[in-house]
């Protein structure tokens, strides 16, 4: 009998702030599969807040707990290549996504097109947000705090004082308060 192979599952994003609803697909991820490598992706076009090098601490900060009460391997790797090409170079047979709302299926659904035509043994997994995280988006989680908005609902406490700390200390006070 041939040793079972290890599933090792990639969770792409640019987690920039990585969020609750991040935090959510990924605690629900890592019962999926023995490994979870979460890419952090470069993407300039979407005008970071942090660096890719902060991103990636922030991720592994927030996520590692989880990761190691679970009992899955992880890793977070910084990634600028197509999405199937680094999967590849994990050694991932899943790619796991979480969906938000119907704009976000049109788009997976484009992306998954592609990337099955790219490499069809690397399948896509989609997960629904959790009901409560479902409005929840990075982009709108700075713009909330750079209008000095209370972000304590959609991020943890320390990733809500880094991104007060970044827009200047500009969010609400209760920002840097205890998690929603």
């Amino acid at each position: 009998m041939k040793p079972a192979e290890e599933r090792v599952g990639v969770y792409p994003g640019t987690f920039d702030p990585i969020t609750k609803g991040h935090m959510d697909i990924i605690r629900r991820g890592l019962q999926l599969v023995d490994r979870l490598v979460i890419g952090v992706a470069t993407n300039p076009s979407k005008n970071p807040l942090f660096t890719l090098e902060e991103r990636v601490a922030m991720v592994r900060r927030e996520a590692g707990p989880l990761a190691r009460e679970v009992g899955v391997g992880f890793d977070v790797v910084q990634f600028d290549e197509l999405l199937m090409h680094f999967a590849e170079r994990m050694g991932a047979r899943i790619i796991i996504r979480g969906l938000r709302a119907v704009a976000d299926f049109e788009y997976e659904f484009q992306m998954t097109g592609m990337n099955y035509q790219i490499n069809p043994s690397v399948e896509t997994v989609f997960l629904m947000a959790d009901p409560r995280y479902q409005t929840i988006a990075s982009k709108l989680v700075k713009e909330v705090a750079l209008y000095g908005g209370n972000i304590a609902p959609f991020v943890s406490e320390s990733v809500a004082r880094a991104v007060g700390e970044r827009v200047g200390g500009r969010t609400h006070p209760q920002a840097a308060g205890a998690d929603a």
